[in-house]
């Protein structure tokens, strides 16, 4: 099956070599990942060296980032073998190109972790958080109004009261002192 690898240089193969296992254990990770196999009981395939930060999403010395970089320097090693006739820059270009894999695969961890935050809105967390009156707010709490707030890149169109003895026109700008039976209770910022 690897009768191909018979005649080649030595680095050229341990290229070869590398860039195949390399393949073939991350082909297995990317299933397990997307199948679920991720949360088999008994089943970790991540060393942690990162010891401080234990319980960060992104490990530096992990199983699959070792993987990672061996994709990267295997194949580039593969590809640019006969072009680049230097070992030791070969070599070097593919140890860079492994690190970049590693880069890479840090930022669409990243880009996924954003996914799942949690941006479920709740009005408690309004407190000290700026807003603009929308339809004017009475004032001495004698009725409503309405607020425009922005939270997480949403906006939110709030019921509003204040206890200042000035009515806030639209437009004016708000920040929430309190909440009270899910109203918002603003003052105006000066």
């Amino acid at each position: 099956m690897l009768e191909f690898l018979n005649g080649l240089a030595p680095l050229e193969k341990g290229f070869w070599y590398v860039a195949l296992i390399s393949s073939a254990i991350f082909a297995i990770q990317s299933i397990m990942t997307l199948a679920g196999g991720h949360d088999m009981d008994g089943v970790n395939a991540d060393f942690n060296g990162d010891l401080d930060h234990a319980d960060a999403p992104f490990q530096f010395f992990s199983f699959r980032n070792l993987i990672n970089f061996l994709l990267g320097f295997g194949w580039t090693g593969v590809v640019f073998y006969k072009s680049i006739g230097n070992s030791y820059l070969l070599v070097g270009i593919a140890t860079v190109v492994g690190c970049v894999f590693v880069y890479l695969f840090f930022l669409m961890i990243q880009q996924i972790l954003k996914l799942s935050e949690d941006n479920t809105f709740n009005i408690d967390n309004l407190v000290n958080t700026s807003g603009q009156v929308y339809v004017p707010v009475p004032e001495n709490m004698s009725g409503k109004g309405k607020v425009q707030i922005s939270v997480k890149g949403s906006h939110h169109e709030l019921d509003a009261m204040t206890e200042n003895a000035e009515r806030l026109t639209s437009g004016t700008t708000v920040i929430v002192e309190k909440i009270k039976d899910k109203i918002l209770i603003v003052k105006k910022i000066n």
